[in-house]
């Protein structure tokens, strides 16, 4: 009962109104079934590679076992999401309860910090093959390789247990509608009527740090790899260099510049429309293309799916 008080006398209520895209939409109907295709192609797709990658014995390499973490972050990343949004619109419901939207608030920075070190870990994963090839099976061995992907979940959860707790345990005295279609920070901040200015500053200051580290890592390994890809010798190789890296490039470019916009950007630059479609862009769209980019990219992915699609069953 305590809970329950403690609740009410800090959100307003129990629980959240998620206006979601199906408010802005003239087709609600058509929107959630573009929607929910998507949702089926990005968890297909994903669930598709990560089964590529675990059972093809060409494939156990360190570059495609970041892509087969990319692929889990990506599945968990949409589910968190569109199930619930798709199940209000057709339940004719769009209320989440406080605690349903903190737990939703905590996976997703989770897994977008996460992703933010992991990029940064298969730009490492580049720089050793390229720069380093005689000692890469050394320097990025199986124990390395799960370090690296066990600190990228480690420091994501550190972002979620920062700024969870804080968001949620602001009064929550103005409305209870979050116009968004999920618990994102900024679209709950917005809600509060205490001052926020603080928290936002703490917000600046943790994104900043969750960007500096993997960005300067990022950076450094592509500073490197374009310094040993331009003293090559061999056309061949520059280009095969050029190819394994691109695909890579192609994601951070997508991934962090959505990511700078939510939540570097000062508020004055936001509004509902712009943060709902940018939210779409590298919550849902992001995991679709993330394994047509590393698929159809990566000769050996694409080798791998014709012998499942020619042979038979990957497992005999």
């Amino acid at each position: 009962m305590d809970n329950i008080t403690w609740m009410a006398n800090h959100t307003g209520g129990s629980y959240f109104i998620l206006m979601g895209l199906f408010s802005q939409s003239k087709h609600p109907a058509v929107l959630g079934v573009v929607i929910f295709i998507v949702f089926l192609m990005a968890l297909s797709g994903n669930a598709l590679l990560i089964l590529l990658i675990y059972s093809d014995a060409h494939l156990h390499i360190p570059m495609h076992f970041f892509i087969r973490q990319l692929s889990l972050m990506d599945m968990v990343y949409i589910s968190i999401t569109v199930p619930k949004m798709l199940m209000d619109q057709v339940m004719g419901m769009n209320r989440i309860s406080a605690p349903e939207c903190g737990m939703q608030m905590f996976l997703y920075l989770t897994l977008v910090g996460s992703e933010f070190f992991l990029l940064a870990a298969m730009a490492y994963d580049r720089y050793m093959a390229i720069c380093h090839p005689l000692r890469y099976p050394v320097l990025m061995n199986h124990r390395v390789c799960l370090f690296l992907a066990s600190g990228c979940w480690f420091l994501g959860s550190v972002d979620g247990f920062m700024l969870t707790p804080i968001t949620m345990t602001f009064p929550f005295c103005r409305s209870r509608e979050i116009h968004h279609f999920f618990c994102e920070v900024p679209a709950v901040t917005m809600l509060s009527c205490s001052d926020t200015s603080l928290h936002e500053t703490l917000m600046y200051l943790c994104c900043v740090l969750m960007f500096l580290i993997p960005v300067t890592v990022i950076s450094s390994s592509y500073s490197f790899i374009l310094h040993t890809i331009h003293r090559m010798n061999s056309a061949a190789g520059q280009k095969k260099a050029f190819a394994t890296c691109s695909s890579h490039m192609t994601v951070v470019i997508l991934f962090y510049g959505a990511a700078i916009y939510t939540y570097m950007l000062p508020s004055s630059y936001h509004t509902p429309e712009k943060d709902i479609m940018v939210s779409v862009f590298y919550t849902i769209l992001m995991p679709v293309l993330n394994p047509l980019i590393y698929s159809f990219r990566n000769k050996d992915v694409m080798g791998a799916l014709k012998k499942m699609l020619t042979v038979g069953p990957i497992f005999q």
